[in-house]
């Protein structure tokens, strides 16, 4: 199996939390990564906008867990359209190159 892109690992995490995955344990598991990679790619993704760092107040939290959850951007709504608008052209371009 071949390794995912940079890219792609990055819209994997953004679709994660796209379809309503909010914790960052959940969204390791769901998006298939291990907890640093995962912390380096959500930092990098709230310094650029594309996803919100939401922090529940002490009163909301239930239990000692982490009370840090993420939510998606329209700037990272926006990128996942661009990307997923964008697929079939790279896969053309895939199919393209093999016949060379």
């Amino acid at each position: 199996m071949a390794r995912r892109s940079k890219l792609q690992i990055y819209l994997d995490v953004l679709s994660v939390i796209k379809d309503g995955t909010q914790k960052p344990t959940n969204i390791m598991y769901e998006a298939n990564l291990s907890w640093k990679p995962l912390k380096r790619v959500l930092e990098n993704m709230v310094s650029q906008g594309l996803v919100a760092d939401i922090l529940t107040s002490e009163e909301k939290r239930r239990d000692r867990r982490t009370s840090r959850r993420y939510e998606l951007t329209r700037k990272g709504d926006n990128v996942i359209g661009y990307f997923r608008g964008a697929k079939p052209l790279l896969e053309l371009d895939e199919i393209l190159m093999s016949r060379w």
